[in-house]
């Protein structure tokens, strides 16, 4: 049939109400669909895509520019046997709606609902959680040389972004899988032309040429034939460098043939007819092989297209305008001049934004690092006002902690800003590029503790207990934005490194105390003076804390409440005088207890020889928390305020009376 004419008729058919994307409930159901029939469905899952997530914010951008990858991908290769594995899962939410998950999509990072990345724990699509970039062509390597093994016959097909490849993660695959030579299928999603753009008809002439059947039997042919001739290697050779030295000429993958890798692209990535062809031509090739695909970010929804860096996440916004759900009633937030309302609508990240800008004015040495979140960390507005001075690296968390360690070691100021879930990727090198140097770099360390909707891979909940072993680190957390005002000026004031760590959005209960007492090294905060039991909270727990130590004080517990402050050095004087004045400390974190803030503090009345003391750690449990609202998480992990309330009083009942402890005092 005529190929319009198949769209029309399709089109007629979609409208009188018979959804293709409902008729889909698995893979195998698209290999029935004609290229039209994919064309439609492609708008259909875009506009499923934005009728759920401009509801439920999350990431969009991306997936919005993968749909017609994911349904050749599918169509082509037979999943799960052939395994997909996509290296961001926030690309792959068409893949989420074709492989039997789309009646659960309205409940997308919903607590109990989908989650935002691939999770195998949901379907046998999915072999890996996927919420770190950079990881896929290490994990489909090790997929690839199993099935050798075990003398299987499956594709391995990997699908990585431009952003991830830079990651050194991928870099050290690509090395490896071009080394090995080994059978399988990469596919490079260029959203964003940062590699090259496709260089016209020739370009993909060239393409069909070299993927095509009939090419690369005839190619093997002459191949056997020369090699039998006198010098038959040599001209071989030399065949083979006139191909590299053409396709040098009009394709940009050069540096992939380098590394091992059989070089294909770049193709338009929203042509079903050309990527299916291509597909099916290289699935019949052997060795590496990259696919250099070219996609537009946030394809189909206008604001996305021109906009997709504030679509790569965004809030619930409205459809017809771009525009956030929320933006009126922050305008309004913004207008009230009453100093108490303006820091309860304001964000750790916000204020952190602010006040590296103004330092930024008094200290020209100070240079702000981040590793492709400029967005999500605050230094957008740095970037535009200081562009000298702003730095990113790209999905590359080592190489900034590398970075820094430099510039500091040549006299800048660097703050490296970076998700908590993130900088653990730099973890070699935050020990022995800056804390064994002990050189003066602050991170400013966003989203600490339960971020929410993203889930296990983005909690930040591991920061505590992997920083505070290192010598010459200080680590301080702030109770709410204003706090971290005073922290960053303090942190930039230090001849060795800081790291602050604050959660994400702003305080989660209570009203703002106001401006913050002055910081010193070490040194904790008395808000509440109490005889009965001692509340020694840290950071986002601090509010909490005080509403606490309200709602003890009508059951006729008095408690003191300390606002930590510092997890390092510890403010052990006043631990040593709260342990033997009151005699019960309850220490609060928004972290893994295990290695965390309560185990420093045990740890420091071992030390002091005053292990007897009743200490009740409260923090998140072993293990890894899902994805829900922030706040839904904390009541789940019973760090609500009233689920607080009921364990500490109970603890409290169940404690025996503290014996006088003064004569540890004297011992010790």
């Amino acid at each position: 049939m005529n190929p319009a004419m198949d769209r029309q008729r399709v089109k007629g058919e979609s409208a009188q109400g018979r959804s293709l994307l409902q008729a889909v409930n698995e893979p195998a159901d698209l290999k029935a669909l004609s290229i039209a029939q994919l064309h439609l469905l492609a708008q259909e899952i875009r506009e499923e895509l934005l009728n759920t997530i401009s509801g439920l914010g999350g990431h969009l951008a991306s997936s919005l520019g993968a749909v017609e990858l994911c349904l050749a991908l599918h169509h082509v290769f037979d999943a799960p046997n052939d395994p997909l594995l996509w290296d961001m899962g926030y690309q792959a939410f068409a893949h989420k709606l074709v492989t039997g998950r789309r009646s659960r999509f309205h409940t997308l990072k919903q607590l109990g609902g989908l989650s935002g990345f691939n999770n195998p724990q949901e379907s046998p699509y999915d072999l890996f959680i996927t919420g770190h970039g950079g990881t896929v062509l290490s994990t489909a390597l090790g997929l690839a040389l199993a099935r050798d093994q075990l003398r299987e016959s499956r594709h391995v097909v990997a699908i990585i972004g431009d952003a991830s490849l830079g990651e050194g993660m991928a870099l050290e695959a690509l090395n490896h899988i071009g080394h090995l030579k080994a059978d399988m299928l990469v596919i490079l999603n260029d959203n964003r032309m940062s590699i090259a753009k496709p260089i016209g008809g020739l370009s993909r002439y060239l393409n069909r040429l070299i993927t095509h059947p009939a090419y690369n039997r005839l190619r093997r042919d002459m191949e056997r034939v020369v090699r039998r001739l006198p010098h038959g290697s040599k001209m071989i050779r030399l065949g083979h460098k006139v191909e590299e030295s053409l396709k040098g000429l009009l394709v940009p993958g050069l540096v992939f043939e380098e590394l091992g890798f059989r070089y294909v692209g770049p193709i338009d990535g929203h042509n079903l007819r050309e990527l299916i062809t291509t597909l099916k031509n290289v699935k019949r090739l052997h060795g590496p092989i990259l696919l250099h695909v070219s996609t537009i970010k946030g394809k189909g929804y206008r604001f996305a297209e021109q906009d997709p860096e504030r679509f790569h996440k965004i809030e619930p916004f409205h459809l017809k305008t771009g525009h956030l759900k929320t933006q009126a009633a922050w305008a309004e937030a913004k207008a009230v001049r009453s100093l108490k309302a303006r820091q309860a609508a304001m964000t750790f990240t916000g204020t952190f934004s602010e006040e590296l800008i103004r330092l930024a004015d008094i200290k020209p040495r100070l240079i702000a690092i981040t590793a492709a979140m400029p967005e999500g960390t605050g230094l957008s507005e740095f970037a535009k006002k200081f562009p000298s001075r702003f730095v990113d690296v790209g999905m590359a968390e080592q190489h900034a902690v590398g970075l820094a360690a430099g510039l500091a070691q040549a006299g800048a100021r660097p703050v490296v800003a970076v998700y908590s879930t993130f900088l653990q990727r730099a973890y070699d090198q935050i020990m022995h590029e800056v804390c064994l140097q002990r050189l003066p770099v602050v991170f400013a360390i966003d989203r600490a503790g339960l971020v929410g909707e993203d889930g296990p891979t983005h909690h930040g909940v591991f920061d505590i207990a992997y920083l505070r072993v290192f010598p010459n680190l200080v680590l301080v957390s702030p109770k709410d934005p204003e706090e971290l005002r005073i922290m960053l000026r303090f942190a930039l004031e230090q001849d060795g490194p800081v790291a602050i760590r604050y959660c994400r959005g702003g305080i989660v209960c209570g009203e703002p105390l106001g401006k913050p007492s002055k910081l010193a090294i070490g040194r904790s905060e008395v808000l509440r003076s109490g005889k009965d039991l001692a509340l020694v909270a840290l950071g986002s727990m601090v509010y909490p804390a005080l509403e606490v130590a309200q709602n003890l004080a009508k059951e006729g517990i008095d408690p003191t409440v300390i606002n930590a402050r510092f997890v390092k050095p510890l403010d052990e004087a006043l631990i040593r005088q709260t342990a033997t004045q009151i005699g019960k400390i309850v220490t609060l974190e928004e972290a893994q207890l295990a290695c965390g803030f309560g185990s420093a503090v045990s740890e420091s009345l071992d030390g002091m020889g005053l292990a007897g003391v009743a200490l009740m750690r409260i923090g998140l449990p072993d293990a890894f928390v899902e994805h829900g609202q922030r706040q839904e998480l904390l009541k789940r992990c019973r760090l609500d305020s009233s689920s607080l309330t009921d364990r500490i009083s109970r603890w409290y009942s169940a404690t025996t009376p503290a014996d006088d402890l003064r004569f540890l005092t004297e011992s010790v």
